[in-house]
């Protein structure tokens, strides 16, 4: 066991653990890039093996469907659908299953954390109109972008990992994770609807929130190549990360939206995470480090090759060092028939348990801030953790149904 490779593995993800390295002002990104630099300085890593290590296609396809979800930003797209929910006739109940279906399926299908970052500011807005709390409906929007984006390979950065990784199919997956996720929307609605009943209004004054102007072209164009981008990620075997760049370039070739525009909303931090990632694990795997421990856990009982020590070691590391590094840590004993997919539903369904588990919800936390509205760990708590439980409990039962049939 390489002890300068497991002292830098254990100083990577005690700063994925804590958010930060106490007394320096590194995030989880510096703490992964940092990593790199000292093992190849100590001359555990080369320039050669560490770009290697790096996996293009999934970094690839992570870029351009980052692409086309800034296009809807831009468009105005994510803005005015925040609004016309806020405006709609409904009850406040009716108006919180609309918006987690319709937050649930756009997570599906572009990056959740963009749609948080456009629409919470929206929301906080509308509901202080119409002089309802907004509190529970952010919650819901954090909660149900979580949920939702388990439903696809594309919907969040440690699924595009995982199918990218395993070589899973994209229909195949979506077949099997479209019901536990539609239950696990109905498991925040009624969740969120049973805790905030009778404290549903609030007199407010209403915020403005800053917002681009919805552009017909430029959303029409986003969803004409989202459109063609799912069919053939549906109906065809073509590479995913090829497709997803082709998209990306295709919108950025615009007479009138700037591509500078497009890329400044990119998410480079998470980019170079990843990057970080990938070589401190490859290291930590090449030096045979990685194997035992593994091994040391299958001496003391846990074999993560299992299908639920590893649901469950999945839930537990995604709150503890965040779902992308837990998931690249776990890929390599990723060798069970529906280990993809207990992956995938596990360390995203989990994200909901605290703040700090999803990007999702700090975001959320974050922009409703902005906007004057507070969001504290227990009101976060009270509605995440039964959230959580509820929608492990049912993916798990459906994983297991899967397995039986």
């Amino acid at each position: 066991m390489d002890t300068m490779v497991l002292i830098v593995f254990g100083f990577v993800y005690l700063g994925m653990i804590l958010g930060r390295i106490p007394g320096l002002a590194l995030d989880r990104t510096g703490v992964a890039l940092l990593g790199v630099i000292v093992l190849l300085a100590t001359g555990r890593a080369t320039t050669e093996s560490a770009w290697s290590a790096v996996d293009v296609g999934t970094m690839a396809l992570l870029l351009g469907l980052m692409i086309v979800s800034a296009q809807f930003r831009l468009g105005g797209c994510y803005a005015r659908i925040a609004r016309a929910l806020a405006e709609a006739d409904v009850s406040p109940s009716m108006l919180l299953a609309l918006l987690i279906g319709i937050t649930g399926l756009l997570a599906a299908v572009l990056c959740n954390d963009i749609v948080c970052l456009a629409m919470a500011p929206v929301l906080v807005e509308g509901c202080e109109r119409r002089k309802l709390n907004p509190v529970p409906f952010l919650l819901a929007l954090a909660c149900a972008s979580n949920v939702g984006s388990a439903a696809t390979l594309i919907g969040n950065p440690q699924n595009i990992l995982i199918g990218q990784k395993l070589q899973m199919p994209f229909a195949g997956y979506l077949v099997m994770a479209l019901v536990p996720s539609i239950l696990g929307l109905a498991a925040i609605w009624w969740v969120i609807g049973h805790l905030a009943r009778g404290q549903w209004h609030k007199d407010m004054t209403p915020t403005p929130a800053e917002a681009p102007p919805f552009n017909v072209w430029q959303t029409g164009k986003g969803v004409t190549v989202l459109a063609t981008l799912m069919a053939v990620f549906l109906f065809t075997a073509w590479p995913r990360e090829l497709c997803a760049l082709a998209a990306g370039g295709l919108l950025m070739t615009s007479r009138r939206l700037a591509s500078r525009r497009i890329l400044a909303l990119i998410d480079w931090q998470l980019l170079v995470l990843f990057v970080g990632l990938f070589v401190v694990n490859d290291v930590l795997a090449s030096s045979g480090t990685l194997g035992e421990l593994f091994a040391i856990l299958r001496s003391g009982g846990l074999d993560l090759g299992r299908p639920v020590p590893l649901f469950v070691t999945t839930a537990v590391l995604s709150n503890l060092v965040s779902n992308v590094p837990a998931v690249m840590l776990l890929l390599p004993v990723a060798s069970h028939p529906l280990a993809g997919a207990i992956l995938a539903l596990s360390s995203t369904l989990a994200g909901n348990l605290l703040v700090v588990g999803s990007i999702a919800n700090i975001i959320v936390i974050d922009q409703a801030a902005r906007m004057g509205v507070t969001i504290t760990w227990r009101d976060h708590a009270r509605v995440g953790i039964p959230v959580t439980l509820l929608t492990l409990a049912i993916a798990g039962a459906w994983l297991v149904a899967w397995s039986l049939v």
